[in-house]
């Protein structure tokens, strides 16, 4: 970790607050180192890759005495002098050869880190394919993953690699595209798993992974929509995954987090009609109209004069008919109230 120095110029101020944490955060540069023995073909590999991301990368050419999975402060510390936040770590050795590592940082420290085993056999350059057009830098390209390796609904090594991919070759993001500059794709496809075997640690028993990216090429159909075709630019890589470290869960969990904006939430039940008049919904819950409270009448109480209720009792006890009402007047007995003294 750098030790922090207050800015005394201005040219130093924009440089730690272009480092600082932001709402929307820059697109994601890529640092390419090699070790002390890298082969000559994970070198061309790596020259690759840099040229398919090369306006949001930065290349190292000297060695490094490095190894990521012993010790990950080397690369740390190159990735927060430079601000970068994807590594990618070539080396090759007799246990392990022709490797690349992808490492990822969150706040300069390392998050996770996965290797790659490039298949010297099957690999091929882009200056291997000379009847390819190029692709001109800069371009977004499509992403296109094929297996069910990456469908796991529990994260293993295959859906870190689709992710550290996706953060590899998303570049700048955008909202807007034009359909011209979608030139070319990059199909990454996995094989069917096989039976397990004794040692399920052993990268040859997992399946390999085929990187090939293709120009989109549009021909003429006789119609009114073009005939598309795809036609191989390289490179074409074959990997078999290896070693893994996985991101810690407190650290994982403030990487994924989301700054608050200033944009205003979507509020539910809340609508705007055409008029731009606003309108709200109101969600009422089941109505209990024996509880319902009405108006209380004069006319609707019951009479509570004793004299009337005697009278009632000795008409019903004479034998009036049913259905039969009563109806007495009033003023021949009127109510008296006690005078108070």
């Amino acid at each position: 970790m750098l030790r922090q120095v207050k800015p005394r110029t201005a040219r130093s101020k924009r440089a730690a607050d272009k480092k600082a944490p932001k709402p929307v955060e820059n697109t994601k540069t890529a640092l390419f180192l090699r070790g002390t023995t890298c082969s000559q073909i994970t070198q061309d590999a790596l020259a690759d890759l840099y040229a398919m991301r090369q306006t949001h990368s930065k290349r190292f050419h000297k060695k490094n005495a490095v190894h990521p999975f012993e010790d990950a402060g080397s690369l740390t510390f190159f990735s927060e002098k430079n601000d970068t936040s994807l590594v990618l770590f070539g080396s090759s050795s007799k246990k392990r050869p022709h490797t690349i590592t992808f490492g990822r940082t969150f706040d300069y420290k390392m998050l996770d880190m996965l290797e790659f085993y490039l298949d010297p056999n099957t690999f091929r350059s882009i200056s291997q394919f000379k009847n390819s057009k190029k692709v001109p830098v800069g371009t977004k390209p499509l992403l296109v993953f094929a297996g069910t390796a990456f469908e796991s609904p529990v994260p293993n090594a295959f859906t870190m690699a689709k992710s550290m991919l996706l953060d590899f070759f998303r570049g700048e993001a955008t909202d807007k595209i034009d359909v011209e500059g979608l030139q070319y794709v990059v199909v990454v496809s996995a094989d069917e798993p096989t039976t397990a075997t004794s040692d399920p640690s052993d990268p040859a028993s997992k399946p390999t992974l085929h990187l090939r990216c293709y120009n989109i090429v549009t021909k003429r159909s006789g119609q009114r929509l073009p005939r598309v075709e795809l036609e191989e630019h390289g490179p074409r890589m074959d990997f078999r995954l290896g070693r893994s470290q996985d991101p810690d869960e407190a650290m994982l969990k403030e990487a994924m987090r989301r700054a608050k904006t200033s944009e205003e939430r979507t509020k539910k039940n809340i609508s705007t009609d055409v008029m731009g008049d606003k309108l709200g919904r109101i969600h009422t819950g089941k109505l209990d109209l024996a509880q319902l409270q009405t108006r209380k009448m004069k006319g609707l109480k019951r009479e509570r004069d004793p004299h009337l209720l005697a009278d009632d009792e000795n008409d019903d006890e004479g034998g009036l008919y049913d259905g039969a009402t009563v109806v007495e007047d009033k003023a021949d007995n009127p109510r008296r109230k006690k005078r108070k003294d």
